[in-house]
């Protein structure tokens, strides 16, 4: 019978600060933000001493004040959270050889056909759970089952420092009297049509025909009658090569400065070819990303006649694709750039494209001076002051324990 275990760190990202910054335990703290009143941004994460006040991950920074404005509010240090987070995916690593980061605090592991090695499956939730507090001074949540969607579920349940198992066929009567929003991939709008037909638990969702839950949402209503009653498939696999590099900023104050919203383009651009370059990868296709007032988001992106890892080339293209889509009349929010349809750089290289040219070998110090001095070390043009609001897929490689 398979094996499946899912951990998350909890509350994470203000855990991590309340651990380095003794005189913050005990107090509300929430991660996402400076502390400046009027702050564009959203909660990152929230103690569990301000989750009583209301305050929950992805809520508006400006609301999360309101509700608790005794809260110590800070901004998120990413090189702490990366660096807390490996050590604990180090702990994860001797439990499993098949371990799959999904973000910096959370991850399946395989243990099937580990029992008679590692202990029963509670014995060995347990066992990590303390190891991980023990030694990183975090709180861990185990969620162990037949699947992956079930493991998740069950981690979730009772944080924090929760430790569910689910017995192998009791999957289905698990999930049953549980709310349809706690159905992974059963989103808000999701379960405002399915409740429509009077459902409003998992088992109810269960119990209805696959054939009408298909009329309704086609394939995907056969994967949530499946998901319903336990059953998922999908393996515990490490990331692969990435099918896409792509790179995003919110602005504080909504932004109709052509000249900054070309340099904030340009920086992030620069860093995702780093991380093209990084993986070993060429792109054909270029991708922008805008959001304007209220919250309406375009994306427009333009393929190159050949791939390419070259910081001009890219940037150019998507200095054509602001020429030709951004509305001077309309504020931005939120720009991003990225590229897709990748390829192994050794693979594509054309005899047009020379590596070792000027321009290439340029390329190639700059990573190497980001490498060691960090991401935003050095910048080509003007620096934008971009600032990483996210975990990002190069976090994720790092955590498997080779370099991004």
């Amino acid at each position: 019978m398979r094996v499946v275990m899912h951990v998350d760190l909890d509350a994470f990202y203000a855990s991590v600060e309340q651990l380095r910054r003794p005189e913050l335990r005990g107090r509300p703290v929430v991660v996402g933000g400076a502390g400046a009143p009027g702050e564009r941004g959203v909660v990152s994460a929230a103690s569990y001493e301000a989750r009583p006040f209301g305050v929950r991950s992805a809520m508006p920074l400006s609301r999360a004040r309101r509700l608790c404005p005794q809260a110590v509010f800070l901004p998120c240090d990413f090189p702490a959270y990366r660096a807390a987070s490996q050590q604990v995916f180090r702990i994860l690593d001797a439990y499993s050889p098949l371990v799959e980061p999904i973000a910096l605090d959370e991850a399946y592991l395989e243990l099937t056909g580990a029992e008679a090695l590692l202990g029963p499956p509670f014995e060995v939730g347990r066992r990590l759970r303390d190891q991980v507090k023990r030694e990183c001074g975090l709180d861990l949540s185990v969620g162990i089952a037949s699947c992956k969607l079930v493991a998740k579920v069950a981690s979730e349940l009772r944080k924090p420092r929760s430790l569910v198992v689910v017995p192998p066929g009791e999957e289905a009567a698990f999930l049953g009297p549980l709310a349809l929003r706690k159905l992974p991939g059963c989103g808000p709008a999701t379960a405002v049509r399915i409740e429509r037909l009077g459902v409003h638990t998992i088992g109810e969702l269960a119990a209805l025909p696959q054939a009408l839950l298909a009329e309704l949402f086609g394939q995907f209503g056969r994967v949530l009658h499946e998901h319903a009653r336990g059953v998922d498939p999908t393996p515990v696999v490490p990331p692969g090569d990435p099918k896409s590099i792509s790179r995003e900023t919110t602005f504080d104050a909504n932004v109709l400065d052509r000249a900054r919203l070309y340099e904030t383009a340009q920086a992030l651009m620069q860093d995702v070819t780093h991380s093209l370059r990084a993986h070993g990868m060429a792109a054909r296709t270029v991708v922008l990303k805008l959001r304007y007032e209220p919250f309406e988001t375009e994306s427009r992106q333009t393929t190159l006649t050949a791939p390419t890892d070259r910081d001009d080339e890219l940037a150019r293209a998507l200095r054509a694709l602001l020429r030709a889509h951004l509305d001077p009349t309309r504020p931005v929010r939120l720009i991003g750039a990225g590229v897709q349809n990748l390829e192994a750089r050794a693979a594509q290289l054309s005899l047009l494209e020379t590596r070792s040219g000027g321009r290439a070998a340029l390329d190639e110090r700059l990573d190497s001076l980001r490498d060691r001095f960090g991401d935003h070390a050095i910048f080509r043009g003007v620096r934008a002051g971009t600032v990483q609001k996210d975990f990002r897929r190069d976090d994720l490689d790092a955590l498997r324990g080779g370099e991004p």
